[in-house]
């Protein structure tokens, strides 16, 4: 046989041993083409009904979690801004079908199974979630609304910031504090997808009303407010999961656990509130509101004693101007006054429950100082003219932990109780605040603030550090933008597996769902 002879017969059988990559690549509706990504037995199929304008995906695959993917994909290669918008259904209502089968609106990198994508994900069993891989070959995380399913779902790319829309009774498209920045390199991939959560089922997922569209900017600048969304993290890294326990157009700040892990205590607009920290009555920005007497204008400064039958807060009252420490009852009621020197801002219980560490501004300097839950004399712990904040005491009592500047920057300290045998903890780039140690004495997760953010400032791009205590190792839990407000005051939940924050958007006031 000749070379030329080889090199023909060659070609054929290279285009023979791919027909159903080549058959996938075919056009379906507004999509230029359809594949399976990673593992997807038998293939994926997909239809458009042109009539109804109504696309149906029939697929098999494992999941779109962890570090691979298995579903199956109509995209389309695109630039920009985007939003991608659909009502979703799966058809099968009836007869043994996994709860957890995923159709998504998705943006992603490649066709890679370990690309770096976002989607908005609509599960059997009601689950919404707008889940991420921020990079190649990284673990998924997801943030979940334990909510209804919403009658459409939008997910918008505007910049590197992705955020998740939803209407649920066919009024305008609205944020429920469901968003992440990441980067994806252009041109990526935009379309929709289904993923049946079983490799050896194949189930069935329908896409109406499918709009692809570009951002287009406004013709004034819109007005915008600020959004906040008190979140869940689990801190396992093969999670990665967060629950949207409340989201709300206004500044909601630092978040409690109580010691049941039911609810979340938090302030905003000056009051006290707490929701179920499962979201699933509270989403829509909806609280009960906890009574504080006489006590107004709370701030983030705030916490439960280690039984959880008291509520430290700091507040102003009309007899005494400017903000002291009160306790309360968990359930509400009129406040009594612990610190009589004004400028005091609560921070952690001792862990015995007989006295609260509070820290104190003064020309410029910050202190940390101790007193007895009864009040009385006060304790300096620290002193000096520079900033020494946010303490927290190890579950332990051994140990408070706080955020200093004393070595150049903001890092990670520790000392002893009394004050004494101050240690640093943290030496890198970052600037370090809000150190609260978990309950089982086995992390500390921290705000990390990027080198040019020399303030604890509020709506900045930062990220939680978590710290192991037995190797000092440190790794990133999530990415998001907060700052001031996000975790003020302990955080953790009581078995050491959840932690809550704030995170915060500056998005239009009016019809946040608008593209146009």
């Amino acid at each position: 046989m000749s070379l030329k002879s080889f090199g023909v017969l060659s070609s054929i059988a290279l285009f023979l041993s791919m027909p159903v990559t080549f058959a996938q690549s075919q056009a379906v509706g507004a999509f230029e083409g359809q594949s399976d990504v990673g593992s997807v037995t038998p293939p994926g199929t997909a239809a458009f009904d042109s009539a109804s304008g109504v696309y149906t995906i029939r697929s098999a695959g494992a999941n779109l979690w962890g570090t691979t993917d298995g579903f199956h994909f109509l995209w389309k290669m695109v630039s920009g801004d985007v939003s991608l918008t659909a009502d979703i259904d799966f058809p099968e209502k009836t007869g043994a079908h996994s709860e957890h089968r995923k159709a998504i609106l998705i943006f992603r990198q490649t066709l890679d199974a370990d690309s770096a994508y976002a989607d908005a994900a609509q599960h059997g069993v009601g689950l919404t979630a707008l889940q991420f891989r921020d990079a190649k070959g990284e673990t998924t995380q997801s943030i979940e609304l334990n909510i209804d399913p919403p009658k459409k779902l939008r997910l918008q790319k505007h910049g590197d910031e992705f955020t998740m829309f939803v209407s649920f009774k066919g009024e305008p498209l609205h944020q429920v504090g469901a968003a992440t920045k990441m980067h994806l390199n252009e041109p990526f991939y935009a379309g929709i997808g289904l993923s049946a959560h079983d490799p050896n089922a194949v189930e069935t997922a329908t896409f109406a009303h499918v709009e692809l569209k570009p951002l287009v900017a406004p013709a004034t600048t819109p007005q915008t407010a600020l959004y906040s969304s008190l979140k869940a993290l689990e801190i396992d890294p093969g999670a990665r999961r967060a629950i949207v326990a409340y989201t709300a157009k206004a500044r909601a700040m630092a978040p409690n656990w109580s010691r049941d892990g039911k609810t979340l205590i938090f302030v905003q607009d000056g009051k006290m509130f707490r929701v179920a920290a499962d979201g699933l009555k509270n989403v829509d920005g909806s609280a009960e509101q906890i009574d504080t007497g006489g006590a107004t204008g709370c701030n983030g400064s705030h916490g439960l004693s280690p039984d959880g039958k008291l509520l430290a807060i700091t507040c102003t009252m009309a007899s005494n101007p400017g903000n002291r420490v009160y306790i309360i009852p968990t359930s509400g009621g009129e406040p009594r006054m612990v610190t009589a020197n004004p400028d005091s801002y609560f921070h952690t219980w001792s862990p015995d429950g007989k006295s609260i560490v509070f820290t104190r501004p003064s020309h410029g300097s910050l202190n940390i100082i101790a007193i007895s839950v009864d009040g009385g004399a006060e304790t300096a712990l620290t002193n000096g003219t520079g900033v020494s904040d946010d303490p927290d005491y190890s579950a332990d009592g051994q140990y408070i932990y706080f955020n200093t500047d004393r070595w150049g920057g903001m890092q990670i300290a520790r000392m002893k109780a009394d004050g004494s045998g101050v240690e640093q903890v943290t030496h890198d780039k970052f600037n370090n605040w809000t150190p609260h140690p978990s309950p089982d004495g086995r992390s500390i997760v921290y705000i990390a603030y990027p080198p040019d953010v020399t303030t604890h400032a509020a709506n900045k791009d930062v990220a939680l550090h978590i710290l192991s205590t037995s190797d000092g190792s440190i790794r990133v839990l999530t990415n998001f933008v907060g700052g001031d407000g996000s975790m003020n005051v302990p955080n953790w939940a009581p078995d050491s597996k959840s932690l809550a924050f704030v995170s915060y958007e500056m998005l239009p006031a009016d019809d946040l769902g608008s593209s146009e």
